[in-house]
């Protein structure tokens, strides 16, 4: 150790000269020579280099501290007494950097591959601050880097900082910045006891700044909640400091981009453009903390009324995202829903999209002006069910349960034909009124979209009733599912909403009978198959085989949102004439329903969408809300981070990735142009290696390996593994054993049977589960059978030494 700071003392600190005086620079630099700083302390204090691979990042501003009041700015470059400078055993302490009313203390250390930086602040008296810079960043340009992984999930993506000023602020201060075309990134890792915001802003002198503030409390915004402001820089409210020290620290790290964000290898898919696709699309709907959507940061909004945000976070299996959405769905619990369960639909900086007298000002949430979408309530059901299988946290979901009964009970309330369909607050087209997320289409009383969505909430929230010890709740939940789905497939002629003579599911019937919606609108067909209420295979054959060959004669590179036009009275006059805009233009924002309903009738058509959305990723990078129908080009201001669902199903619907609350499952359809399909995947701190091709599975971490030619699931805790047949909890086999690790190999067999080998050594006790009470199980154990009795408990016990490829055999006696 003393060897390593004697050379790191002779290569890290460097003293200049010029020929005007004395220059007075250091330069800091981690041992493998990726990342280095350089302090300018001559007249005032600044980092004037970060370099990354000895080339600088930075612009000659650097990066400096500050504040700024309505009186004027000060900052450390222009410090008002001697610096000082101390350095000690890999340590450099820089004081005296004083200004205004301001005392400040640098230290750097070097920690491994790290730069820490700690900036010790004392103001001298209370002020009220309009900006501070503690400090910020100043990088030579938007190009610099593509873009910035924050620590709450989200991303800044640089070209959308257009216009001088133009900012983006959050309440999170860590950051990951990369460059694609490099694959380096640094990494920003931010703490303090206070608390750290950032902004994100393109200078006058047309650099990338990054800014943080370190405050006692949360920052307000400036312009109403605005996180995005264009072509203002003061993104947040002023605001109030104390006297005394404040501290806050940061570790400045390199990153290999290309190793750290990997998604592995991906035969048949371009893993480079699922990575880029994910980090930016994926992420750019986090808006801040506690606001996780699609509609994303540029346009301040986020619509409750969509399903698929925590299914986007088990796609960016990203910690932080989780996190971030756990706290968002308890924020919409606590600020969205009403005493009666109606869960507002929307969230939005300013008012003016909303149904008069519903907007809050200082929550932000409110009811749309197009209507009372009614999804909101399933999107709550459906994402809050989702997050738990990520989180994995009971008493969370326990803090939920009483608000998702309220928001189903909400709905179901809704049947006044006693009919099992449940209805909208509009009645019908004459009310010019949407009540989904398609909100300029005049969907009315009953819609097959909102009622499909309510099939899948319904179901999900009756396992959740289950875990929480609730069976009551649990059975009634799924009785109502079931009358539904009932009631659903009947035939329009008899209140369901299913065309024979269409070959299709409708979108809607007004209260007077009429029925609307029969020019194959894709997000409902799809959601009916996807979510499972449609179950007739003869069904689902009909609708996605004309819609592929409908999609296909017109060379379209993904689903239009419906394919023939509605009536010129059901839609808002924005939607006139077809093809525009929700009367038939291009909408990826659905597309994992249409990768979950063909890879259950034809993989090969799923997965050719899924290629094409990545192929549109690079072209645009999905920087659009919608397609035109005909030139299939981008168009909308409004970009959605839904656009990014069809490659969220690549890996829940291909790959199968299917965690749950207490274990980590793979249900995958896999097909052969994607065999071999090798990565890892993060599940509550523990790293899942998955290796994958057609009936070919095989999940890995320290101290497991299972191999199977079929869906399962699989945990360890201690000295016992878990295994989840078909990733359900109805059977389950606990594997105990001293070895560290376990290794085994599943071969199927029918139901009521089961049959492994045990690859790896050593005591071993196998304990089933689930098992038909009163019956008679035969065991084999290489060549040696014997038949034991089930009890009333279904358990069967079996204790034995293993060598490597012990064979075991279960099966009931028929």
């Amino acid at each position: 150790m003393a060897r390593f700071i004697l050379i790191l003392s002779t290569i890290l600190f460097l003293f200049h000269a010029t020929g005007k005086g004395q220059h007075k620079t250091i330069t800091l630099t981690v041992p493998d020579k990726k990342l280095s700083i350089t302090i300018d302390y001559s007249n005032g204090c600044m980092i004037k280099q970060l370099n990354i691979k000895g080339k600088n990042t930075l612009s000659p501003s650097g990066i400096y501290t500050g504040i700024r009041t309505q009186s004027g700015s000060s900052s450390s470059l222009n410090s008002s007494s001697n610096i000082k400078v101390i350095k000690n055993a890999g340590t450099v302490t820089i004081s005296g950097i004083n200004y205004s009313t301001i005392k400040e203390e640098w230290v750097f250390k070097i920690k491994g591959d790290k730069i820490q930086w700690n900036i010790i602040r004392e103001y001298n008296q209370a002020a009220t601050l309009e900006e501070m810079a503690f400090p910020q960043w100043n990088f030579s340009g938007l190009d610099v880097w593509k873009g910035g992984i924050m620590d709450n999930g989200g991303m800044v993506w640089c070209k959308y900082l257009k216009e001088i000023n133009d900012t983006y602020g959050v309440h999170t201060g860590g950051v990951t910045f990369w460059n694609t075309i490099s694959g380096d990134a640094l990494r920003i890792t931010a703490a303090s006891n206070s608390k750290i915001a950032a902004k994100y802003s393109h200078s006058p002198q047309n650099e990338f700044t990054f800014t943080q503030l370190v405050t006692d409390s949360s920052l307000q915004q400036r312009y109403n909640l605005s996180r995005y402001v264009a072509k203002k820089a003061d993104v947040f409210a002023p605001f109030e400091v104390r006297k005394g020290k404040v501290t806050a620290s940061y570790e400045l790290q390199y990153v290999d981009y290309n190793k750290q964000y990997s998604r592995g290898t991906l035969p048949g898919i371009d893993a480079v453009a699922v990575r880029e696709l994910l980090n930016t699309t994926g992420r750019y709907g986090v808006v801040d903390n506690n606001i996780v959507g699609a509609n994303g940061w540029l346009t301040n909004w986020k619509c409750l009324h969509e399903p698929f945000f925590a299914q986007i976070g088990t796609a960016l299996n990203d910690e932080n995202y989780t996190r971030n959405m756990s706290a968002t769905l308890d924020q919409e619990r606590d600020l969205a829903m009403l005493k009666n369960g109606r869960v507002l639909s929307r969230w939005h900086n300013v008012p003016g999209d909303e149904i008069r007298g519903t907007y809050n000002a200082q929550t932000g949430y409110y009811e749309a002006v197009w209507g009372y979408t009614i999804d909101s309530q399933t999107g709550y059901v459906i994402n809050t069910s989702e997050q738990f299988d990520l989180n994995g946290d009971t008493n969370w979901l326990r803090s939920h349960q009483l608000s998702c009964e309220k928001a189903l009970d909400w709905l179901i309330q809704r049947d006044s034909n006693n009919n099992g369909i449940f209805e909208m607050m509009n009645d019908g087209i004459t009310d010019k009124k949407a009540s989904d997320w398609i909100d300029i289409v005049w969907a009315s009383f009953e819609n097959s979209f909102v009622n499909a969505q309510l099939y899948e909430a319904l179901t999900l929230w009756s396992s959740c009733e289950k875990i929480l010890g609730n069976q009551e709740k649990a059975e009634h939940y799924a009785a109502i599912a079931w009358r539904l789905k009932t009631a659903f497939n009947k035939p329009v002629e008899e209140g369901g909403f299913w065309s024979e003579a269409k070959q299709q599911y409708v979108y809607w019937r007004d209260k007077d009978g009429s029925v609307h919606g029969d020019n194959l609108v894709t997000p409902v067909n799809f959601a009916a198959i996807a979510f499972g209420i449609c179950h007739d295979p003869q069904r689902i054959a009909m609708v996605l085989e004309q819609i592929e060959k409908r999609t296909a004669a017109e060379k379209l590179f993904h689903w239009p949102l419906c394919f023939d036009s509605f009536k010129r009275e059901e839609v808002h006059s924005n939607n006139w004439p077809f093809p525009k805009y929700e009367n038939g233009d291009i909408f990826p924002t659905w597309g994992y329903l249409g990768v979950r309903a063909y890879t259950r009738h034809n993989k090969d058509i799923a997965l050719k969408y899924i290629r094409n959305i990545l192929e549109q990723y690079k072209k645009d990078g999905l920087s659009s809300q919608r397609y035109s129908r005909v030139t299939q080009l981008g168009l909308g201001d409004d970009i959605l981070a839904g656009i990014c669902t069809s490659i969220t199903a690549l890996y829940t619907d291909i790959y199968g990735i299917r965690p749950k609350w207490n274990r980590m499952g793979i249900e995958p359809n896999m097909s052969s142009p994607l065999n071999g399909a090798k990565f890892s995947y993060t599940l509550r701190d523990t790293v899942y290696n998955l290796q994958l091709s057609e009936n070919d599975y095989l999940m890995s971490t320290n101290s497991f390996s299972i191999k199977s030619p079929e869906s399962f699931g699989a945990s360890r805790k201690g000295n016992t593994l878990t295994y989840y047949p078909h990733n359900k909890e109805t059977r389950t086999i606990a594997i105990s054993s001293s070895n560290p690790v376990i290794a085994m190999e599943i071969t199927p067999l029918r139901l009521d049977a089961y049959s492994w080998t045990i690859k790896s050594p050593g005591d071993y006790q196998f304990i089933l589960k689930g098992l038909p009470p009163r019956s008679t199980f035969q065991v084999s154990v290489n060549n040696e059978t014997q038949h034991i009795f089930i009890k009333e408990d279904g358990i069967l016990s079996i204790k034995r030494k293993c060598q490597p490829n012990t064979r075991f055999t279960v099966g009931d006696i028929l």
